[in-house]
C-alpha cells in the first residue's frame, strides 16, 4: 500500500483498538509501516503492534502508566475508545470525554511539533454548539477527578450520558485546539453516522433495531463499515492535512446537511423509548 499520508515509520497510539473503528484504524495504520502503540481493556487480534497496554479509561492511574510505558516520541494519538448507551450514564462519561480527555492530556507533552491528535465523536454530539453552557462548566475541570465529581454532582444533568459525551468531545476538540495551535499540535475530531461494529448490537438494544435501521442515511442507504470512518481519522491525523485543526469532520452519509438544511424531520429521531 502506498503510502500518501505519511504514516510510514511514525510513533501512533490508538486507544479502542481491539474491535471496531478503532480496530479497523489500528490495522490501515500497520499496513502503512506506522510504529502503531495499541490500548484497550482487551488485547487486539492484529498482528504486527509495537506494543499492547491493557487499560481501563475509567482509571487515570492506568492512563498514565499506559502513556509512560509507551513513552517518547509519539507524532500521532488516536481517540478510538468508547461506551454504547447500554452502559451506566456515569461509565459512558467517564469513558468517552474524561478518560479520553485525561489520555489526550496525558499525550500532549510527547507529542512533537507537527503531530496531531484526532477523536471519534458521533452525529449523536453534533448538536454540541446549542449546550455550551452546560459544556463549558464541564470542560472548566482541570482533570479527571474534577470531571468525575461533575458527572457524579447531578445525575439529571448526564442523564443521555452518550450524546453529552458526544458533544463534550466536539466541544473539547473546538476549545483546547485553540490552545495547542501555539505548540504546533493539531486536534480533530470525526463525527461517524451509524456504523457497523460489534457495538451496533447495543445501540440497536438501547435505541431499538428500527429506529437504528431507520436512521436517515442519505449517501448509500446503509450503515458504514468500519474502514469507511478509519480512513477519514487517518486522513485528518496525516501530513495532508498539517493546515486543519479544530475541526468537526462529518462522516454520516450527509445527515448533518439534512438536519441543519430542514430536509430531516428532527421529530423522527426520538427513539421511542425517549417519548
Amino acid at each position: 500500500m502506498k503510502d500518501v499520508l505519511g504514516y510510514e515509520g511514525k510513533r501512533v497510539i490508538v486507544s479502542g483498538a481491539a474491535s471496531g473503528m478503532g480496530a479497523a484504524t489500528a490495522e490501515l495504520l500497520v499496513e502503512l509501516g506506522a510504529e502503531v502503540h495499541a490500548i484497550d481493556i482487551k488485547k487486539p487480534d492484529l498482528s504486527g503492534l509495537a506494543s499492547f497496554t491493557e487499560t481501563d479509561l475509567r482509571e487515570p492511574a492506568q492512563i498514565d502508566a499506559a502513556v509512560a510505558r509507551i513513552g517518547k516520541v509519539v507524532n500521532c494519538l488516536f481517540n478510538c475508545a468508547g461506551l454504547p448507551n447500554t452502559f451506566s450514564n456515569l461509565d459512558v462519561m467517564l469513558v468517552n470525554f474524561c478518560g479520553l480527555r485525561h489520555l489526550t492530556e496525558a499525550v500532549i507533552p510527547n507529542i512533537v511539533e507537527g503531530g496531531a491528535v484526532a477523536s471519534i465523536a458521533s452525529s449523536a454530539g453534533i448538536g454540541w454548539l446549542m449546550n455550551m453552557e452546560v459544556l463549558g462548566t464541564l470542560l472548566a475541570t482541570p482533570d479527571f477527578a474534577a470531571a468525575k465529581a461533575w458527572c457524579e454532582a447531578d445525575p439529571r444533568r448526564i442523564a443521555n450520558g452518550y450524546g453529552l459525551s458526544k458533544e463534550a468531545i466536539n466541544a473539547y476538540t473546538a476549545v483546547r485546539s485553540f490552545t495547542l495551535a501555539a505548540q504546533g499540535i493539531r486536534l480533530n475530531c470525526l463525527n461517524p453516522g451509524p456504523t457497523d461494529t460489534p457495538m451496533m448490537p447495543q445501540f440497536e438494544e438501547a435505541v431499538g433495531k428500527d429506529f437504528m435501521a431507520n436512521f436517515p442515511k442519505p449517501l448509500w442507504g446503509r450503515n458504514a463499515r468500519p474502514e469507511e470512518q478509519a480512513w477519514p481519522l487517518l486522513f485528518l491525523n496525516s501530513t495532508r492535512c498539517s493546515f486543519v485543526t479544530g475541526v468537526q469532520f462529518d462522516a454520516d452519509a450527509g445527515f448533518k446537511a439534512g438536519m441543519f438544511t430542514g430536509q430531516i424531520d428532527p421529530s423522527t429521531l426520538i427513539p421511542d423509548s425517549m417519548r
